[in-house]
C-alpha cells in the first residue's frame, strides 16, 4: 500500500513568434521563403475580402446563414498550407479560407449558402470533406480517415479544424482518443475564438489551456498565438512532420478570437461587451503580418491596394457566375431530385416520383 506520483504531467509550451505590432522573435523566427510569405498573406486577405463580400451578400438576402472567420485566417492558413494535395483537409462550418487554399471556389461556397446541395459536391480525386455544422463530429470523420490512411499505408495524413465548443462534445474525446491509441496520422487544430456561440470559454472548461487536453490521451500537445501565422506556421510543420514520420497525432489550440457573428443569426451584444472585443482587433492578424512583410521589403502600400482592388473585381464576377448557376439549377427538372439517390430506383421512390410528376402537370394545367 502506498501514495506516490503515478505520472508527470509535461508543461504545456505557448509560442508567439510575431507579435502584434509586428515585432518578431528572431531566435525562434521560422525560415519560410519569401513567396510563401506573400502566398500565405494573399490567401489571408482573399479569405477576409471573401468574408466581407458574403455578409453583405447575406444581409442583402440573397444567400443564406453563415458563419464568418473574420479574425482568424492565420490559424487557418497557417495550417493549411502544409498539407499536400494527398493529405485530408476536415473542416468545421468556419474554415472557408482553408478551404479555398484548397481548391473551393467562392462560387462554391456561395452556391451551398444559397441552399443548393451543389455547392458542396466533392470533385473525383479531391481530398477535403465539405464544412461540417453538427459541433465536433468531424473529429470522428478525421479519426477515421487517418486510420485508413495508415491502413492503406499511404503518404498522407488528415487535418481536422475544430473550435473550442467542440472540445465540450464527446466525439472530440473519441476522436483524440482513437487517434492516439492507434497511432494515426492526423493533427486537430483547435481555433480557440472564446466564445461558442453565446457560452464563454470559462463556462466550457476549468482546464487553464485546450492544449493541456492531449496530455490525458498521450499525445503532444501545443498551445499558439492564433493571430501569429509565423506561430501557427511553425507549430503545424513540426506537428505535420511528426505525424507523416511517426503516425503520431498532435493537437494544437490556437489562441484567437471570433471578430464578427457566431453566425448571421447570431447578435453578439446580447452576451459581450465591446470591451472585450476592442483589444482583439488590435491583435488582427492581417495587420500585424503586413507589418512584417513591409519591414522585410516584400509589401507596400501600393501592393496591398492593387491585390484589395483585384480580389473585389474577382469576387463580383464570382457572384455573377454563382447567379447564372443558381438559375440553371432553379431551371433545371423538377423531377431530377429523384435522381442520384439509387443506382436502381426502389418501387416506393417509383411511386412518389410518379405523384409528384402527376402534381406538378396539374398545377401547369390550372395555370
Amino acid at each position: 500500500m502506498s501514495r506516490r506520483v503515478a505520472a508527470q504531467i509535461d508543461d504545456i509550451e505557448y509560442l508567439s513568434i510575431l507579435d502584434e505590432t509586428g515585432k518578431v522573435d528572431k531566435d525562434l523566427e521560422p525560415d519560410i521563403p519569401e513567396d510563401i510569405l506573400l502566398n500565405m498573406y494573399q490567401a489571408m486577405l482573399f479569405g477576409r475580402r471573401f468574408d466581407e463580400r458574403m455578409l453583405k451578400l447575406q444581409r442583402q438576402g440573397r444567400i443564406g446563414t453563415f458563419a464568418p472567420i473574420k479574425g482568424q485566417e492565420a490559424a487557418q492558413i497557417g495550417s493549411a498550407f502544409h498539407l499536400r494535395k494527398t493529405d485530408w483537409l476536415i473542416p468545421s462550418f468556419r474554415e472557408a479560407a482553408a478551404q479555398i487554399w484548397r481548391g473551393a471556389t467562392p462560387q462554391d461556397i456561395w452556391l451551398f449558402a444559397a441552399g443548393y446541395n451543389e455547392g458542396v459536391n466533392i470533385p473525383e480525386g479531391a481530398h477535403d470533406l465539405p464544412l461540417c455544422v453538427p459541433v465536433g463530429t468531424q473529429l470522428l470523420h478525421a479519426a477515421g480517415i487517418a486510420y485508413g490512411i495508415k491502413y492503406r499505408k499511404e503518404d498522407g495524413i488528415a487535418m481536422c479544424f475544430h473550435g473550442d465548443g467542440a472540445t465540450s462534445e464527446g466525439d472530440f474525446h473519441e476522436g483524440v482518443n482513437f487517434a492516439a491509441v492507434y497511432g494515426l496520422p492526423v493533427v486537430f487544430i483547435c481555433q480557440n475564438n472564446h466564445w461558442a456561440i453565446s457560452l464563454p470559454l470559462s463556462k466550457q472548461t476549468r482546464s487553464e489551456t485546450i492544449a493541456q487536453k492531449a496530455v490525458a490521451y498521450g499525445i503532444p500537445g501545443i498551445q499558439v498565438d492564433g493571430n501569429d501565422i509565423l506561430a501557427v506556421w511553425a507549430a503545424t510543420k513540426e506537428a505535420v512532420e511528426r505525424a507523416r514520420t511517426e503516425l503520431c497525432p498532435t493537437l494544437i489550440e490556437c489562441v484567437t478570437y471570433r471578430m464578427e457573428v457566431h453566425t448571421t443569426a447570431d447578435d453578439p451584444t446580447r452576451y459581450r461587451e465591446e470591451d472585450e472585443v476592442a483589444p482583439w482587433r488590435k491583435r488582427d492578424p492581417i495587420d500585424r503580418f503586413e507589418t512584417y512583410l513591409k519591414k522585410k521589403g516584400l509589401l507596400d502600400d501600393k501592393a496591398i491596394k492593387d491585390l484589395n482592388d483585384a480580389y473585389q473585381e474577382q469576387l463580383l464576377k464570382a457572384w455573377d457566375d454563382t447567379e447564372k448557376r443558381i438559375h440553371e439549377l432553379d431551371s433545371a427538372d423538377p423531377l431530377s431530385i429523384f435522381d442520384d439517390l439509387y443506382e436502381e430506383s426502389p418501387p416506393h421512390l417509383e411511386e412518389q416520383k410518379a405523384y409528384f410528376k402527376n402534381r406538378l402537370q396539374k398545377e401547369a394545367h390550372n395555370g
